[in-house]
């Protein structure tokens, strides 16, 4: 949260569970098209990315599975909550991103929701998804390395 303050990010919702799921190869950030009570719902802090993905249809990007929760004082104007939404990205980045998806296995996925200079943004990430044995080996490489730290740390302090 340190860093984000730092970057002028206002964090709004964090996908960890995409770091452990998917090898992510490529990041990028993208605007998003919202309506006001999404805007007000996001400004709560209230968002879940944790089925959220993205497609290229028809040359437009769009991010599905994205749950922003209705906003609470909103009246008939309110917001579906699974809504699919508009991607903000170049026409380089669409086409980019369009051409690595149709490879198999890649797909894109939100890591992170915030707010910079007062506009939404999503990073979004290229990955491909990772086996059981894959999420098993960074788990236990993970823990081997915590342990030397927690070791050395306690060397040091004798």
């Amino acid at each position: 949260m340190a860093k984000a303050k730092a970057d002028g990010r206002t964090m709004v919702a964090a996908n960890r569970k995409a770091r452990h799921d998917y090898l992510i190869q490529d990041v990028l950030e993208a605007g998003l098209v919202l309506t006001g009570t999404e805007v007000k719902a996001l400004r709560a802090g209230r968002a879940s990315l944790v089925d959220g993905w993205a497609e290229i249809d028809g040359g437009e990007a769009w991010l599905h599975g994205v749950h922003i929760p209705e906003y609470s004082q909103g009246t008939w104007t309110n917001h579906a909550p699974r809504r699919k939404r508009k991607l903000l990205l170049h026409r380089e980045e669409i086409e980019r991103l369009d051409a690595k998806t149709r490879e198999k296995g890649h797909t894109i996925v939100p890591l992170a929701l915030y707010f910079l200079g007062g506009r939404a943004k999503v990073e979004i990430a290229l990955a491909v998804g990772k086996k059981d044995w894959d999420k098993r080996q960074a788990l236990r490489e993970r823990q081997d390395n915590l342990e030397a730290q927690r070791a050395i740390r306690e060397r040091r302090d004798r």
